[in-house]
């Protein structure tokens, strides 16, 4: 196999990070997104102000996109040594996967959230908390990862 083929296999693993990264981020800002709806419709129903702070819930899963583009970043800065590209294209393929499981939890966990703040009106920061919790996993594999490709 040729160096080029080589490195364009490495890059390519930094493509699916980013990119499974952010499948995971599209469902999890859906399915918080949907809950969110589902809540401002309830208090509107019961003409209780809706909490505009739900939006939290719904965006905090994007971040995963940006931990799988900083691993991008990571990757293709490694390819040049083409000759770890089964390495390159193996941490991308996991990382991203594992990053897009826990924006696609931490948009069930925001789902969840959403429904529990627009009934009670309380518990923001226990919420909040959780959310944290789940994106750590997505923070711990960005950066174990990079320790790795160095």
């Amino acid at each position: 196999m040729d160096a080029e083929v080589m490195t364009g296999l490495a890059k390519m693993g930094g493509a699916m990070a980013l990119g499974f990264a952010a499948i995971g981020s599209a469902l999890g800002t859906g399915t918080a997104g949907m809950a969110g709806i589902g809540a401002w419709k309830k208090c509107y129903a019961q003409n209780k102000s809706a909490p505009f702070i739900l939006l939290v819930f719904i965006g905090a899963p994007l971040s995963q996109t940006i931990y799988g583009l900083l691993l991008m970043n990571s990757i293709s800065k490694a390819a040049e040594s083409a000759q770890m590209w089964p390495v390159m294209l193996g941490t991308g393929v996991i990382g991203g996967i594992a990053m897009g499981m826990s924006a696609w939890y931490q948009g069930k966990a925001g789902a969840a959230g959403c429904d529990a703040l627009g009934e009670t009106g309380q518990g923001f920061s226990n919420y909040l908390t959780t959310l944290g919790v789940v994106e750590t996993v997505a923070l711990f594999v960005m950066i174990f990862i990079q320790g790795v490709l160095k």
